[in-house]
């Protein structure tokens, strides 16, 4: 997120529907919920030597927060579960209070997408990298799902890179080109064309 945006959101994944277009065509959408995003800090290339804004959304208890975050947004009198950095050209548009809403995008808007898919935990190179698996014959008797060899006995040491079992999912993942379909203000939804990443309920960053 180093390029500069316009338009930018912090918001949640709630679940995939379909809407009809003029021609009657069945539209596949994810519904991304929008809490108000407010303005917490402004940074300049004065003070730190970028610009950006940052927001804060989904409010949450003091109680629950350390200091640090509380005494953070300690003049806007709210706490905050979620904050995040968005570049911008200038900062003179925005104020430390301002709340940003999903008015701030429009139907046709194509925007991109960050989020993080789901966690698979730990699995074996049969689902992580689709391989085949031994065959299920005699001299076999515990080794289906296995992967093989890992390499050369000459080397001593296994090759980085290779593919071998390990965590699979919880990454970061972009999406450029998802056009927006439907803004609902009255509900604070947004709705984008085709799939996003992550489980229901996980965090997203909407930009253009």
């Amino acid at each position: 997120m180093k390029k500069p945006t316009t338009k930018f959101l912090l918001a949640k994944k709630l679940h995939m529907s379909q809407l009809f277009d003029d021609n009657g065509n069945v539209v596949p959408v994810t519904i991304l919920a929008v809490s108000p995003n407010m303005v917490t800090q402004l940074k300049t290339v004065e003070s730190d030597g970028y610009v950006a804004v940052q927001v804060g959304c989904e409010e949450r208890r003091a109680k629950t927060t350390s200091k640090s975050l509380v005494g953070h947004t300690k003049g806007l009198n709210k706490v905050f579960r979620n904050f995040s950095e968005f570049r911008v050209e200038d900062v003179s548009g925005y104020k430390v209070g301002d709340v940003i809403t999903v008015e701030k995008f429009a139907v046709g808007d194509n925007v991109k997408v960050i989020g993080y898919s789901k966690g698979r935990g730990f699995q074996g190179v049969v689902k992580r990298h689709g391989f085949h698996g031994q065959p299920a014959s005699h001299g076999h008797k515990d080794q289906l799902r296995a992967s093989g060899s890992i390499g050369a006995g000459g080397v001593q040491r296994t090759f980085k890179g290779l593919r071998m079992p390990g965590r699979m999912g919880n990454a970061k993942v972009s999406i450029s080109n998802l056009k927006v379909v439907k803004v609902d203000a009255a509900q604070n939804e947004v709705y984008l064309k085709g799939a996003v990443p992550g489980a229901r309920n996980g965090l997203v960053w909407i930009y253009q």
